[in-house]
């Protein structure tokens, strides 16, 4: 398996929500085999003598039934209440922000604590004996079993507190923005972008996908240092968040008679899944975050103090990218081009920050103004003509939509003021 799916892997499993709680929970199994092995045969400070568990079998027996039974009954509890949680997201703020509760860790981690101590009181249970089959209490095990029971009261309280937070929409924006943010880090730089490559005049061998599915992953090292060492150029059709249709045309390979090698590595480079990725895909976190947007400005939610948080969170990501490049469509290899392929680009990014939260609020002044306002807060950080350009073009599509959604004189006042303000920014 290369490099790029390893991490694409390991970002799936950590994001499992069986992962930690079934890890914590042999740990608790082992743990309790050990102290039971230990029992009489480690010597315990005098200072903590007081503190050990120093009944008898009966009463050993019913410590830990009572905290096994209530462990996984509160477990039981945190599961659905976790599921309720992410019922009321599905519905509030679209299924595809599921995978932000399920991989949460603080969730993962609740429900673990209560079936690992369900699972330690079982395993520590079974090794009480009564005194004709030679009397036997873990009296250390037992101990520690209280001890969890306790830290479990403690992680029920926190767990309330953490949902309760959780499913706020305010706390959701801001870890789809954090998303948001971390894929910029990963792939904004200070190159600029090459000048298109011209396409070769002699033959070209065509490359077709091999299964369909959304691209999550492009292992583009891989590609541009096999073509580097075959003297070759690869022109690839699709980038990560594209849907793959088998069988279809998505790259070409120069020289031709590198197809079938290229073929072969072209379907161990692209790495398909159900669902799209943010680890390689802009556009997939800036989507979730209009998601929240749209739904919010729908007749059924019609909350407009939602979408214009959403606003400022895409104004905000846009200001850090100020002076900054996003990916070049060419792979070099020692000064020469062996990948192209297309990426995201400064007008593609905004158009899909704004196009359809614009369409979808022309009868809400007060989201078009805000819309307004942060396009102005983005052109006095950028600097770059072209990018400024595209910033006025939302201006004036943004003014325009306002106009057509509202009679409202006041509003379209309002509106006049923003865009010449926005407009005084961009030539100042």
């Amino acid at each position: 398996m290369t490099p790029v799916r390893l991490r694409q892997a390991w970002a799936d499993l950590m994001a499992s929500f069986w992962l930690r709680p079934s890890a914590m929970t042999l740990f608790a199994i082992v743990l309790a085999i050990g102290l039971i092995s230990a029992e009489g045969v480690v010597q315990l400070p005098d200072w903590l003598g007081d503190w050990v568990y120093a009944g008898g079998t009966a009463g050993a027996r019913d410590v830990l039934g009572s905290v096994a039974g209530a462990t996984i009954g509160v477990a039981g509890t945190t599961f659905s209440i976790t599921v309720a949680a992410l019922t009321l997201a599905s519905n509030q703020m679209g299924p595809r922000l599921l995978r932000n509760f399920t991989r949460d860790p603080g969730n993962q981690y609740a429900l673990g604590a209560f079936l690992a101590t369900f699972a330690y009181s079982l395993v520590a249970l079974r090794s009480v004996h009564e005194a004709e089959e030679g009397a036997f209490v873990p009296q250390l095990a037992v101990s520690v079993g209280l001890l969890m029971a306790f830290g479990c009261v403690g992680v029920l309280i926190w767990f309330l507190h953490h949902v309760a937070t959780s499913i706020s929409v305010d706390r959701v924006v801001a870890l789809v923005h954090r998303d948001l943010t971390a894929a910029l880090e990963q792939v904004a730089g200070d190159a600029a972008d090459l000048p298109p490559e011209p396409r070769p005049g002699g033959p070209t061998a065509l490359l077709t996908a091999s299964a369909s599915g959304y691209l999550r992953v492009l292992d583009e090292d891989r590609l541009a240092d096999w073509a580097a060492g075959q003297d070759a150029v690869l022109w690839l059709s699709l980038r990560p968040g594209d849907f793959v249709f088998a069988g279809t045309e998505v790259a070409e390979v120069v020289p031709a008679h590198l197809r079938a090698e290229a073929q072969d590595l072209l379907g161990q480079a692209l790495s398909l899944g159900d669902a799209r990725s943010v680890e390689q895909d802009l556009e997939f976190a800036v989507r979730q975050l209009v998601e929240i947007a749209l739904r919010a400005l729908s007749p059924g939610i019609n909350d407009p103090f939602t979408a214009i948080a959403v606003l400022d969170r895409l104004g905000a990501a846009l200001c850090d990218l100020a002076g900054r490049s996003l990916p070049s469509t060419q792979v070099q290899r020692e000064g020469r081009t062996r990948l192209v392929r297309p990426v995201t680009d400064y007008p593609g990014l905004v158009d899909a920050m704004f196009h359809m939260l614009r369409q979808a609020a022309p009868t809400q002044p007060a989201v078009v103004i805000r819309l307004l306002e942060v396009l102005a807060a983005v052109a006095k950080v950028e600097r770059d003509p072209a990018r400024r350009a595209v910033l006025r073009g939302h201006m004036d599509l943004a003014r325009d939509a306002g106009f057509d959604g509202s009679q409202d004189a006041a509003a379209r006042q309002a509106l006049v003021a923003r865009h010449a303000a926005a407009l005084a920014l961009l030539r100042g």
